[in-house]
């Protein structure tokens, strides 16, 4: 397949049951990309788990029903995905670091890992305020 530039574009309800439906399409849309192999494409699905589980409790924390927005667009040698909601927002510098693998709060540290995974897989993070949070 020969892509310029392609967008793919997903909306899912803002419920966790709806994170699976989008970790999937964004796998068979990453496939496009010449060269990704297995392990590259369980990493951006873990990412994008993880980007969409935020998400969904961004806008669960506020009470919205609005749907969470996935673009993915897909270039020759590249993908980029983005997850939008319309949550509250936050500082991601403000996000405490997680406890290092020695320390024993670490063993304990059982939520709060999903930005630091998606940093550590994916080779780009940004966020970006809406006008919304």
């Amino acid at each position: 397949m020969d892509l310029a530039q392609e967008l793919v574009c997903l909306e899912i309800p803002a419920l966790p049951a709806f994170v699976g439906v989008a970790r999937t399409v964004v796998a068979a849309v990453a496939t496009s990309v010449p060269g990704i192999d297995d392990d590259r494409l369980e990493d951006l699905r873990i990412a994008v788990s993880e980007a969409c589980t935020n998400a969904v409790e961004a806008h669960q924390a506020v009470g919205l029903d609005q749907r969470v927005v996935l673009r993915c667009l897909l270039e020759p040698d590249n993908l980029e995905v983005r997850v939008e909601d319309n949550g509250s927002g936050f500082d991601p510098a403000a996000v405490p670091p997680r406890p290092p693998v020695g320390d024993p709060a670490h063993l304990r540290a059982e939520r709060g890992w999903g930005l630091q995974l998606i940093r550590a897989l994916v080779d780009e993070v940004r966020f970006v305020p809406s006008e919304q949070g």
